[in-house]
């Protein structure tokens, strides 16, 4: 039997098995990373800690960086659900400055430290990070379009969009240089700060 929208009740338990076996292999894959490191990790030590076969680690991921790179890819998807939330008080960029801060000040600063490391630590999810870095320029500017839809704003709110994933990976760079001396939404803070008084400063 339907349920009131028309899809079959076992779509949704499908989807939500799916949905928690992928978030038991990345979060099996985090923990082993950081216990013993990237290199030292190995697809089958990451099925058996997620409680799945070898075989069904590839329906999900197709290598071990795939999970680090799906961690990135999230962060997209967050920055948009946080804007398509957001009070609709405020200009565009107080807005995106607002759902950068919740998000970072969301994550525990150890958890931040740990995955930073991780990132670094594999030559191979560098090289493939700047692909997530376009991810998470489109869902944020599909997430800003859905709020200012007219067609002369398009343009403001695509660079927009790369402003703040710029500034975020900015803060990463920063926070990674402190070696996490201070909280993640800090440096977050001060990436947005630097990037309104360039601007006041080129107004003026």
């Amino acid at each position: 039997m339907n349920n009131s929208l028309g899809v079959p009740p076992l779509v949704g338990v499908r989807e939500r098995k799916r949905r928690e076996t992928l978030r038991r292999i990345t979060d099996s894959g985090v923990c082993l990373f950081i216990e013993k490191g990237f290199d030292g990790t190995t697809v089958e030590e990451i099925a058996a800690a997620a409680g799945i076969s070898r075989r069904t680690f590839f329906h999900y991921f197709e290598s071990k960086d795939d999970i680090l790179l799906s961690l990135q890819s999230d962060v997209g998807e967050m920055f948009a659900a946080e804007v398509r939330r957001a009070s609709p008080a405020g200009s565009p960029f107080e807005l995106v400055r607002d759902a950068a801060l919740s998000i970072c000040a969301s994550i525990p600063h150890d958890g931040m430290l740990a995955l930073d490391r991780l990132m670094r630590g594999s030559a191979s999810v560098q090289a493939r990070k700047q692909a997530s870095y376009r991810q998470q320029e489109e869902a944020l500017f599909s997430a800003l379009r859905e709020r200012w839809p007219e067609p002369a704003r398009e343009t403001r709110l695509r660079v927009l969009a790369m402003v703040a994933v710029g500034a975020m990976r900015l803060a990463s760079e920063t926070f990674n240089q402190e070696a996490g001396a201070r909280p993640f939404h800090e440096v977050i803070r001060d990436a947005f700060t630097a990037v309104t008084a360039e601007f006041t400063d080129a107004a003026t």
